[in-house]
């Protein structure tokens, strides 16, 4: 069993979420958000850094996957938002954990089938594969999602390289935009 952190980052909440994963079966451990308070930028990274050891602390992943952040119509927003993400990425790799990166079209596939699904989709799809009984708040849902792209890439990893015999050991599957089957 792998015990995965998926992180949504950013730099006034920073979602987090913790699946459980035992081949294809997954069991929700936790989630939640980091908020951030306003002001300077070292401070508010500072914060992500902390919320983030602490549910390292707390829960004991053994991986991590991020979101990727690709440039949007402010180039502004998008370097500051890389920071919060190089600050959670920091995180991670600083307490020992391995990290793979998606982008959000891979999680989206993933998670709902469609690359280009909406936030409430991803929500309510979050919600079923994971039993939950209510909606998880959005920045949390985004990091469930996450771990669950996670968890899956990890599942075809490993089943490809027993029908191939490759090792799958210390390689991420970046998970090609289609239909996954």
């Amino acid at each position: 069993m792998t015990r995965i952190l998926g992180i949504d980052p950013g730099l006034r909440v920073t979602g987090f979420g913790l699946v459980d994963a035992d081949g294809p079966r997954l069991r929700y451990v936790a989630s939640g958000v980091i908020r951030i308070g306003s002001g300077a930028l070292p401070p508010r990274l500072k914060t992500v850094h902390d919320g983030l050891a602490e549910v390292i602390g707390q829960y004991g992943p053994h991986v991590a996957a991020v979101e990727i952040i690709f440039v949007n119509i402010n180039p502004q927003s998008t370097l500051l938002l890389g920071q919060a993400r190089g600050a959670a990425i920091t995180t991670a790799v600083t307490h020992g954990l391995p990290v793979s990166e998606y982008t959000a079209m891979q999680i989206k596939q993933a998670v709902v089938g469609y690359g280009r699904a909406a936030k409430s989709q991803v929500q309510v799809m979050v919600r079923e594969l994971l039993g939950l009984p209510g909606l998880p708040p959005p920045d949390a849902a985004d990091a469930l999602a996450c771990a669950i792209c996670h968890a899956h890439a990890a599942a075809m990893s490993v089943a490809a390289g027993a029908h191939t015999g490759l090792s799958t050991r210390g390689r991420g599957l970046r998970i090609k935009a289609g239909r996954l089957r």
